[in-house]
């Protein structure tokens, strides 16, 4: 079989069979107990894994499995009831395999939803139906379409407790898409369920028969999901520089990564950013043998027909579709620290395996969860807030717009005295040029170039 028709065979399978998605909602909304759920009544569950959540159940005094301890792994969710970091689970049907983030729903862990939905398909947002749509809710609808997320399921829960009545789950539908709909939400399917009892979860519910559109696991096996491997813009971040020096290999040298995006071939001129300089790509290795085409995400080592000085955190790229350089960076980030982003504050950026000195420059607006308006100029970013920043870094950077590619236009604000992540952030497309930045660029007395 050709490199070319196995490329071809991995884009099809992973289009038909893998569905990664991240569930997301209030506190107490159910969600943990959904994905025990989806796991138990999809026959995903070990017999050893439900025996111990039986033992568990039991000895709380609960007369039934809490399905939630399929989860909730850690000593403290399990004491408190609630979900703190997030959980992943892999499992699979006759129809499509899963991987599923489970994250929590506590405001302060917010962060940790962005952490889930970064690399989503689809995300499940949970609703208490007693409760409808709640400023928690807003805020995952949001981070779901800045993430762009193209796919989101709102799960009106706990239907049994409101009766199943048809009135409750159509006004939360409404005002939800509503809602998602303005914030730029591609996709939005409402289904009334109750994660206790398994209405609508993997079987039909008999007790909303008023309902006639597709239970949990079904839309999540059939929702169409594209993995086009060939169409991205091709992007290998450099994290290694591979040079034995052997008597077998004396004049062996390669750059080995992760393509981020799209399809290298052998004999391509690609560009080496951000010194420019290019090449043609002389041999690919994947698993010690030679091929002729490669795709992400594999695990690469690229050789050049050239010897050029290249390093971690350098971004090889096909010449004829080089993204800009700059040392000027405008994004949307939200903020995970429980310290705030200010205008001014040092920071570190990374971006794939590079990583830079960087100055907050502005924080033009924060977003307003509430009516999705933009209050501007803040003057700083607290924990859970959505806003945009300006960055100017002390290095050119080819960053891609966030809209072309989630991995390489995603970047994280990094605080330089203890390495704590302070924001997650999408770029837009960049507003200076790296011969404008660079012709201006000055350092302070502690050696921070901008």
């Amino acid at each position: 079989m050709s490199t070319t028709t196995a490329a071809e065979e991995l884009a099809g399978l992973s289009a038909t069979t893998l569905l990664r998605f991240a569930t997301a909602g209030s506190v107490d909304d159910g969600k943990s107990t959904l994905v025990g759920r989806l796991l138990h009544d999809s026959k995903s569950v070990l017999a050893d894994q439900l025996e111990a959540v039986e033992h568990a159940s039991r000895s709380r005094g609960a007369a039934e499995p809490d399905l939630a301890l399929l989860t909730d792994g850690l000593r403290a969710e399990r004491e408190q009831g609630i979900t703190i970091d997030v959980a992943y689970r892999y499992f699979a049907t006759p129809r499509r395999r899963f991987i599923l983030a489970d994250t929590p729903g506590h405001v302060q862990y917010t962060r940790n939803m962005v952490t889930g939905a970064s690399t989503a398909d689809l995300a499940v947002v949970l609703v208490d139906a007693r409760n409808g749509v709640i400023e928690q809710t807003r805020r995952h609808a949001a981070v779901a379409a800045l993430l762009r997320v193209p796919h989101v399921v709102l799960a009106v829960n706990k239907m049994d407790l409101v009766a199943y009545e048809e009135q409750v789950f159509a006004r939360i539908a409404e005002e939800f898409t509503a809602y998602a709909s303005e914030l730029g939400v591609p996709e939005i399917t409402a289904i009334p369920i109750s994660a206790l009892a398994g209405d609508n979860v993997v079987e039909p519910s008999a007790n909303m028969d008023w309902y006639g559109g597709p239970t949990v696991l079904e839309h999540l096996e059939t929702v169409p999901v594209s993995h086009d491997l060939t169409s991205c813009h091709a992007r290998l971040p450099v994290q290694y520089v591979i040079r034995p020096q052997t008597a077998e290999h004396p004049d062996y040298r390669g750059y080995a990564g992760q393509i981020a995006a799209g399809t290298f071939r052998v004999g391509e001129s690609v560009t080496v950013l951000p010194s420019g300089r290019t090449s043609t790509v002389a041999g690919i290795d994947l698993l010690g043998t030679a091929v002729d085409i490669a795709w992400t995400p594999q695990s690469i080592t690229l050789r050049l027909a050239d010897d050029i000085d290249i390093s971690r955190g350098d971004l090889i790229v096909p010449s004829h579709d080089a993204p800009a350089t700059s040392q000027d960076v405008e994004a949307t980030v939200c903020h995970v620290a429980d310290t705030p982003l200010v205008v001014g504050q040092r920071v570190l950026l990374k971006h794939t395996t590079r990583t830079v000195k960087a100055i907050v420059k502005e924080i033009p607006s924060r977003l307003t969860l509430d009516d999705l308006s933009q209050h501007p100029a803040p003057g700083q970013l607290v924990a859970n807030d959505i806003g945009r920043v300006k960055v100017r870094l002390a290095e050119a950077l080819a960053i891609d717009s966030y809209a072309d590619s989630r991995r390489t236009g995603s970047f994280l604000l990094i605080d330089p005295a203890d390495g704590t992540t302070l924001a997650a952030g999408m770029a837009g497309e960049a507003f200076a040029n790296a011969a404008e930045t660079t012709a201006n660029s000055v350092a302070d007395e502690d050696g921070w170039d901008f």
